[in-house]
């Protein structure tokens, strides 16, 4: 993909849910340990609370990476503010807080880090939260030369997203491709195409190329999966090891 169209030129290794495997997902620590391992792209999710700001959350509820209970679109900004996200991770994480959409977008552009913003709904709520990520995006990354690609599993998301934000860049979320993906791709005016690694075949990767469309595979952990992945045509990954996915993307640049 040109710089011109999507505003950087995209990499070949995104950091998945913020810092893989090493960090607790969608936190700042995450954020920081993949600039640390020189990683210039990152991944994370974004969800709304009952307030309707957006949260880095990938699940509709709080158990599995916090230290609450319940549903997300029932808790208040004031409530997770003071989540810990860290401490089911490891202990050496404890009182790692849930950040907004506006801590990582700050801490992105300080770290001088690219990101895929996951627009992730709660049932019910597609296109509220597509049109809300997308504007908070277009005002937190203003001026940077650097805008997110912002994707989704969510049609109605993204649909609402362009709405919103008519210039952003956008991608488009599968796990298998379907054979109408040019037409939903165009309907969005969607830069990317993303799919499950092990769902993609070389049809739709040839298809794809011919359309000059950028094929991103999640999530990909093992070296020479991605390795062959990038042999194959595939234009990023996203992991959560990489620390030892990294090193397979600069032998295929």
């Amino acid at each position: 993909m040109s710089g011109a169209r999507l505003g950087w030129r995209l990499p070949r290794v995104f950091a998945h849910r913020c810092g893989g495997a090493l960090a607790p997902e969608n936190t700042l620590a995450g954020l920081r340990i993949a600039a640390r391992l020189g990683i210039t792209a990152v991944e994370f999710d974004v969800m709304l609370s009952a307030d309707g700001s957006p949260w880095l959350l990938h699940d509709e509820t709080l158990e599995r990476t916090t230290d609450a209970i319940g549903r997300v679109r029932d808790a208040s900004d004031a409530r997770l503010r003071h989540l810990d996200a860290g401490v089911r991770r490891h202990p050496a994480f404890a009182g790692e807080g849930v950040p907004t959409l506006a801590a990582a977008a700050a801490a992105c552009r300080q770290l001088g880090l690219h990101a895929n913003v996951e627009i992730k709904p709660a049932a019910g709520c597609e296109e509220l939260t597509g049109s809300v990520v997308a504007r908070q995006v277009e005002a937190l990354w203003s001026g940077t030369g650097q805008p997110p690609l912002v994707s989704s599993f969510s049609e109605a998301a993204l649909l609402a997203a362009r709405a919103a934000a008519p210039t952003l860049p956008l991608g488009c979320l599968f796990e298998r491709v379907p054979a109408d993906w040019r037409t939903r791709l165009h309907r969005l005016g969607a830069l990317t195409l993303h799919c499950d690694a092990a769902l993609v075949d070389d049809d739709v990767l040839a298809e794809a190329r011919a359309c000059g469309v950028p094929v991103l595979c999640y999530t990909v952990n093992d070296p020479l999966l991605a390795s062959d992945l990038f042999a194959r045509g595939v234009a990023a990954v996203f992991t959560d090891r990489i620390d030892l996915i990294a090193g397979v993307a600069r032998g295929h640049s």
